[in-house]
């Protein structure tokens, strides 16, 4: 279970992320509308295991964002200002308001006492649309981080140059060099022209020349190349024995 405190503005929203001793997880300042709720998606996949293991407080319960984050299945609580105001004042001696300090309240908050406050249900219709369209965000989001998880941890093994290039692993450069070359030894093969080519197919417009050369000395570095077990170097290695050490050989069975 982790908490999170959304102090909500106009343009942005500033959030923190702890966990259930308190301890602080993240924080952000995320710009309003679907990027923003992107990020927050984003921010949570790595923090929880499913979505209703996360607990939002904020000072609303209307509006988009608050249905994006009913829709996507979050725990969310509205918490009244004034409750806010008195909490911050029993935890803080200054009384000093900010947007950063507020969202760390509100997780607290709601870390501490959400029972004691109601949480958001979607039940309109439109929110129940929202609910759809939130879900089948988020899941998206969920689920791409997982799968770049997964294929960062194949690429440490198996391809590192392939790391060492790409920074973004769901970036469309990333797609568009690995759907080329999946392998080290292809990578390496690749010139600068069918770099060039493959970043261009797949929607880069500016900065093409210098993104290419930067790929291409990443994916010729020595990390690209896999070290393989060679058969023929071990018959290799077994023919060069001494003959009195070969298995079969009568001396070495001392006849």
């Amino acid at each position: 279970m982790i908490f999170v405190g959304d102090d909500w503005a106009e343009d942005h929203h500033d959030v923190h992320v702890m966990d259930e001793a308190g301890a602080r997880l993240a924080s952000r300042r995320l710009p309003e509308g679907l990027a923003g709720i992107r990020a927050f998606h984003e921010l949570t996949a790595g923090l929880a295991g499913q979505a209703g293991e996360v607990v939002v407080g904020i000072e609303t319960d209307r509006g988009l964002w608050v249905d994006a984050l009913t829709g996507a299945g979050y725990q969310v609580y509205a918490i009244n200002p004034l409750a806010v105001a008195r909490y911050r004042d029993r935890h803080h001696l200054s009384g000093a308001k900010s947007d950063a300090a507020d969202a760390k309240v509100l997780a607290d908050l709601v870390r501490t006492d959400r029972h004691n406050h109601r949480p958001i249900a979607a039940d309109s219709a439109q929110a129940e649309a929202v609910k759809v369209l939130a879900r089948g965000h988020q899941n998206l989001i969920w689920a791409r981080n997982r799968h770049t998880n997964a294929l960062r941890s194949a690429l440490r093994e198996y391809y590192p140059a392939a790391l060492e290039a790409f920074d973004d692993l769901h970036d469309r450069d990333t797609l568009a060099i690995l759907g080329r070359a999946p392998e080290p030894a292809a990578g390496a093969a690749l010139t600068l022209a069918a770099i060039r080519s493959a970043l261009q197919r797949g929607g880069r417009r500016r900065n093409v020349e210098a993104r290419a050369r930067q790929i291409h000395a990443a994916l010729h570095t020595g990390r690209g190349r896999v070290r393989r077990h060679h058969p023929r170097r071990h018959r290799h290695h077994r023919r060069a024995e001494p003959a009195d050490r070969r298995p079969g050989n009568p001396a070495r069975a001392g006849f």
